[in-house]
């Protein structure tokens, strides 16, 4: 049996489709903030509709200063949380609901 049998090639192809249509990527990227990756990488992730996880290894403030402004500039968010930075392209909301606050 081939391991391709099972694979609906037609809905990949269009869920492909869709992506291209709406510029999301359906990506979450898991990373670490430390300094060592250039702010453009950042940006570009975003501007690519990427969701980032980054883990904080050092003074927040500094480390994403280089890359805040264009994200929220580009109606993107930031949200620190437990130690991690999530950073969010305009096309997905982070909800905040079930915080307490």
């Amino acid at each position: 049996m081939s391991d391709f049998e099972g694979l609906d090639l037609q809905a990949v192809e269009d869920q492909m489709a869709a992506d291209e249509e709406t510029g999301g990527s359906h990506r979450l990227v898991l990373g670490v903030l430390d300094g060592t990756t250039d702010d453009a990488e950042w940006v570009e992730a975003i501007e690519d509709g990427q969701v980032l996880v980054l883990n904080v290894e050092g003074d927040l403030n500094e480390l994403a200063s280089g890359f805040a402004r264009p994200v929220k500039g580009a109606g993107g968010d930031l949200m620190h949380f437990r130690g991690f930075l999530i950073v969010t392209p305009a096309s997905v909301t982070i909800d905040k609901s079930r915080l307490n606050t």
